[in-house]
């Protein structure tokens, strides 16, 4: 899962990332605001579970690829990666993708990706460039799921968003009434996150774990009561 927003939609803490590896959560990965609880330092450098983009500074903690152990024992390999438009990485993520997915795959055959950026040329780009080297390419990062969830001819499934978990009675996440007024006015707002239309959002990929090659892909959209 992707957590960067789970602390008041702004970072993630390690208290917050127990919690929700406690959960059930295999991995989490994170975005833009990997360093706005920077108390998440330690954890990214010892906990092989939490992976913040490969594509930040190479001096900073943590990692940008793991492999875990599925319930049923399959190895599968995470990449978290940062794209470029707005949010501008330390390396682009097309500098070092290739040489990070040779070294998932020598580790596991079903490996997903996380690619947490703004432009959807830039998703969709990647998926394309990675079909039939990866299980699946995820995008995330806009909190809005997309309707292209697909599985590509060479097997690997995408989507270019898989969406928002939290208050979709807001602004992406926020109270709306305050993302509106600093549009509206340009005045800077403390934001505040929502409470209303709760909901999980994600996809659920169906794969062959002995090739890695993906067989399907369904959005997943569950009100929480």
């Amino acid at each position: 899962m992707n957590g960067e927003n789970a602390a008041d939609g702004v970072g993630i803490t390690p208290k917050l990332a127990e919690r929700l590896l406690g959960a059930g959560a295999d991995v989490i990965t994170l975005g833009n605001h990997t360093w706005r609880r920077p108390e998440i330092g330690p954890m990214l450098a010892s906990d092989a579970r939490l992976v913040r983009p490969a594509n930040l500074a190479a001096s900073t903690p943590g990692r940008g690829l793991t492999t875990v152990l599925a319930a049923d024992g399959t190895a599968v390999a995470v990449i978290n990666l940062l794209g470029s438009l707005f949010l501008e990485p330390a390396t682009g993520m097309w500098e070092i993708v290739d040489d990070l997915v040779t070294e998932a795959r020598s580790s596991a055959a079903v490996v997903v990706v996380d690619v947490h950026a703004e432009a959807t040329s830039e998703k969709v780009a990647l998926a394309r460039w990675l079909d039939g080297k990866v299980t699946a390419v995820i995008g995330t990062h806009t909190h809005v799921q997309t309707s292209d969830a697909r599985v590509q001819p060479g097997g690997t499934a995408a989507i270019t968003d898989a969406g928002m978990t939290g208050p979709h009675d807001s602004v992406i996440g926020v109270k709306a009434e305050l993302a509106t007024h600093r549009m509206r006015t340009g005045m800077p707002v403390r934001f505040e996150v929502a409470e209303g239309g709760v909901r999980i959002e994600g996809v659920l990929v169906s794969c062959d774990p002995a090739t890695g090659r993906a067989t399907s892909i369904s959005p997943v959209r569950v009100e929480w009561p």
